[in-house]
């Protein structure tokens, strides 16, 4: 159960095509978001879309991939674990960024 404990499995749309980042070292990143969306009746009978949007970073071969075959549109499904972070932006605020750190990543074909 250990492997279990910071696990996220998601299947969902690229909302933009993945921003690739090559570092000196020749190490790679990947950052792009996927859109998940579900449908679901509220109480009053009508019908109700909640989609949400998850930051997504890759590393390695697994951004190799994705800059070789993921484009805007595409439907994923990915693996990875949860990760939060702080970073001060250009104008000194403090900024909190929860991202999944994508370790397995499957091609699904274009948006349905």
């Amino acid at each position: 159960m250990s492997n279990l404990a910071n696990k996220v499995q998601l299947i969902g749309n690229l909302g933009q095509d993945p921003a690739i980042v090559t570092f000196e070292n020749g190490k790679k990143l990947a950052k792009f978001s996927i859109a998940t969306s579900e449908s679901y009746t509220n109480k009053h009978g009508e019908k109700v879309n909640d989609t949400q949007w998850h930051n997504i970073v890759a590393w390695n071969k697994t951004a190799e991939i994705i800059e070789k075959y993921v484009t805007k549109g595409n439907r994923i499904g990915l693996d990875g674990k949860l990760t939060s972070r702080v970073y001060t932006d250009n104008d000194g605020v403090k900024r909190y960024v929860t991202e999944i750190v994508c370790a397995n990543i499957l091609m699904l074909g274009s948006r349905l």
